[in-house]
């Protein structure tokens, strides 16, 4: 169908229908993938004798595939696969710690260098946050309540090259 033509087909289409063609366009544009590209990369970093790792990858438009392990000494002692996606309700991270089944943080808050989701139904942690400072180094943290309080737990990388 030439462009044309397109006036003369729109203008036949009842009201309500494009009007829901309307809605389903916006909603598309409101689910746009964040840039995320700043996490991209593989980063490492140690803390108290253990050896931290993430690696995340861009194998298609909004999505990035992560994994993080901690190694101390020579023995794999935690790891977890990540993944954060852009679907049709919002953009996601989703966390599957040593395999486990996947837990969706949704991302409400993100910057040009600074991305935070949250769970507010997940009983630890319930906000993860990644931020990239001036010198480069990514930063993580996990946090939320945990017994009669609050925790929390950081992480400080640099990129390998």
């Amino acid at each position: 169908m030439s462009s044309a033509a397109l006036p003369a087909v729109l203008s036949a289409v009842p009201g309500a229908v494009l009007a829901v063609v309307q809605a389903l366009l916006l909603s598309a544009s409101a689910t746009e993938a964040p840039d995320l590209s700043w996490l991209e990369g593989r980063w490492s970093g140690e803390q108290e004798g253990v050896t931290s790792t993430e690696q995340w990858l861009a194998p298609a438009p909004g999505v990035l595939l992560g994994v993080h392990s901690d190694v101390e000494g020579v023995r794999l002692v935690s790891w977890e696969f990540l993944r954060i996606e852009t679907i049709a309700d919002g953009t996601f991270y989703f966390a599957s710690p040593r395999s486990a089944p996947p837990t969706a943080f949704e991302l409400v808050e993100v910057g040009e260098r600074r991305a935070v989701f949250e769970n507010k139904r997940h009983d630890f942690p319930q906000r993860i946050l990644y931020w990239l400072d001036a010198a480069g180094a990514l930063h993580a943290r996990i946090e939320g309540p945990r017994g009669e309080g609050t925790a929390s737990m950081d992480w400080v990388w640099t990129r390998v090259r």
